[in-house]
């Protein structure tokens, strides 16, 4: 359960109590009692949505699983430290960008609401309490025709497994409630101001609350009262839905009544309005009456009427119908808007998964390696895998390609000079061309070419390339450093592949030169090509990556390597936790 995901679902949630409430109003003589009130299950359906997790409604991934335990591996340096690399491997130089402290604020924003969760159900607990003492007060009805009454009533509506029925002083109007055991709280003596007929009314009211389970689907909704007790459409949305609920049980027991008897049924309980109290914020029980508002709809309800037609059941399904699908339809659009842009949906039965933890030591983080020649991907931590984070300086070797096939730079003539701006590396207050830029991470440099390509351009290309989410929002100087765009390891191995066989169709002298610039090693065993970077935030490193591939005699590997941390996440870590892992599959 991510943050933006939340957010997501709780918009979704508003707009379903919004639908539902105005369709219950244009369409209220369209719809029976009992359908009106389980249009409010589907909001319980929605209100669900924050607390599955994503992978679970992404489309299932049929890869194949190798649970083999990776080699142990650690290193406490923060740069590289081969013995046989060569002087081409470049230096792994950040950028450190001021951001508000996200994690800070999440946290602080799901700690009030724990703490607003806690105070209301310690609220919900306290009525639970009570009403058990009312149980405890309360004693066995005695009355032998209330008895019999009751008896018959069951009978009746076809209850197997009666409530158990009880009298107290301390109660003003009949109640049901009970999570394990079903009561039902009548007022003390109740039969010596009611006839026989009012008794039969008002416990046929409550048997069809326990007839049509509603006691236990009104702990359910208290639940979730609970959980978005910050949220003011969830409670307007369950008080009307209590409404809806003593409606259809109204409409219930009507249908048992002759018409004669309606008169009676709403005088019943016109006669308890001045016994009630007022019902609790948290209402834990299913009480005969409400607030004087719900009271006379029920009894304009009551006296209007009418046997349903087939014609009003029909409506009633159908426009039911069309919020279940309204609802159906969010259901792919929280799972679609979440992965499009906080992770790629990656379906390949191409993928090996393999337990590679002993290198990453205390990083977090991912390894993707794809095999050209046996067209395979073996992948570190499937949830990391896929989770888009911003690419930092890994994403110039994208910014050389498109500023060389739009003519910024050429091969002859990539010097840019420099700014004049005193950064924290000697290496950067120079002039540069595209290879000592690539070769120092110069981020002045590409920020200029960026500046130059224009960002409908940038835009255009991100298009083409479909590089993760594609965000420009961040601004020129900063989208790829620890902004707006973001992509996965996944991501990049796909982008290192198209790039490498040129499946954009650019000029291959511009494909090539960027193959050049990020040349890292040649040896027996192949050639090394790839491009550190690290995201700084605060001063403190907590992305790094490595992405790049290697050319052997017999294959072609692509690969990327990310690892997160509070702190010490270099790219050059990951560079190291790279070589370390190919060196174990006798690859490099």
């Amino acid at each position: 359960m991510t943050f933006p995901h939340i957010v997501l679902s709780l918009v979704l949630s508003t707009v379903t109590i919004t639908v539902i409430l105005l369709l219950r109003k244009f369409f209220y003589k369209q719809l029976s009692a009992k359908w009106r009130y389980h249009l409010w299950f589907l909001l319980i359906f929605v209100l669900t949505f924050p607390f599955i997790p994503v992978h679970l409604i992404e489309i299932p991934n049929l890869s194949i699983i190798d649970e083999s335990e990776g080699k142990l591996y650690s290193s406490t340096q923060d740069s590289l430290s081969f013995t046989n690399h060569s002087e081409n491997w470049m230096n792994d130089f950040g950028t450190s960008v001021s951001r508000v402290d996200q994690t800070f604020v999440q946290s602080l924003l799901i700690a009030i609401w724990v703490i607003g969760m806690v105070l209301f159900l310690l609220v919900a607990l306290y009525h639970y309490v009570n009403l058990h003492r009312l149980v405890s007060a309360a004693a066995e009805i005695k009355n032998e025709k209330v008895k019999k009454l009751y008896s018959d009533c069951i009978r009746e509506l076809g209850i197997r497994k009666s409530p158990k029925i009880l009298e107290a002083s301390s109660v003003r109007s009949p109640m049901t409630f009970g999570l394990f055991n079903t009561y039902i709280l009548l007022p003390k003596d109740m039969a010596s101001y009611l006839s026989d007929d009012e008794i039969n009314y008002v416990l046929l009211h409550e048997l069809y609350h326990c007839k049509s389970k509603h006691i236990k689907a009104n702990y359910l909704f208290v639940l979730y009262q609970i959980v978005y007790w910050f949220h003011p459409l969830v409670w307007k949305a369950f008080k009307v839905m209590r409404l809806d609920r003593e409606m259809a049980c109204d409409t219930e027991v009507l249908h048992s009544l002759d018409r004669c008897d309606f008169e009676k049924y709403g005088k019943t309980i016109i006669r308890f309005v001045e016994r009630n109290k007022e019902s609790a914020i948290l209402n834990l029980a299913n009480p005969l009456l409400g607030s004087e508002k719900h009271i006379k709809r029920r009894l304009i309800h009551i006296a209007s009427f009418t046997e349903e037609s087939k014609l009003l059941k029909l409506k009633s399904m159908f426009i039911f119908i069309v919020i279940t699908l309204f609802v159906i339809a969010q259901f792919p659009l929280l799972s679609v808007t979440a992965s499009s842009s906080e992770r790629y949906l990656f379906d390949d039965q191409r993928a090996i998964y393999e337990d590679l933890s002993g290198y990453f030591g205390e990083n977090e983080g991912s390894f993707v390696l794809y095999s050209a020649s046996n067209d395979e991907y073996r992948i570190y931590n499937r949830e990391k895998s896929v989770m888009r984070i911003s690419p930092n300086s890994s994403y110039k070797v994208f910014t050389a390609l498109m500023a060389l096939e739009l003519g910024v730079i050429t091969g002859d003539d990539s010097l840019l000079e420099w700014d004049g701006v005193h950064y924290g590396y000697a290496e950067w207050n120079a002039n540069h061309d595209l290879r000592t830029a690539m070769s120092y991470s110069v981020t002045w440099y590409f920020q200029q070419l960026d500046r130059q390509m224009q960002r409908d351009r940038i835009q255009n290309y991100l298009d083409m390339f479909d590089y993760g989410n594609k965000d420009l929002s961040g601004g020129l100087d900063e989208y790829w450093l620890e902004s707006s765009l973001k992509i996965s390891p996944i991501e990049q191995v796909k982008l290192l592949q198209a790039f490498y066989f040129n499946e954009y169709h650019f000029k291959e002298k511009n494909v090539q030169l960027v193959k050049e610039v990020i040349k890292l090693e040649e040896n027996q065993e192949g050639t090394l090509f790839g491009k550190t970077g690290t995201g700084v935030v605060n001063e403190r490193a907590v992305n790094g990556w490595f992405i790049g591939f290697l050319e052997t005699e017999t294959d072609t590997y692509f690969f990327a390597t990310n690892i997160q941390h509070q702190d010490h996440a270099y790219g050059s870590k990951a560079a190291e936790i790279t070589r370390a892992i190919l060196s174990s599959k006798g690859i490099f």
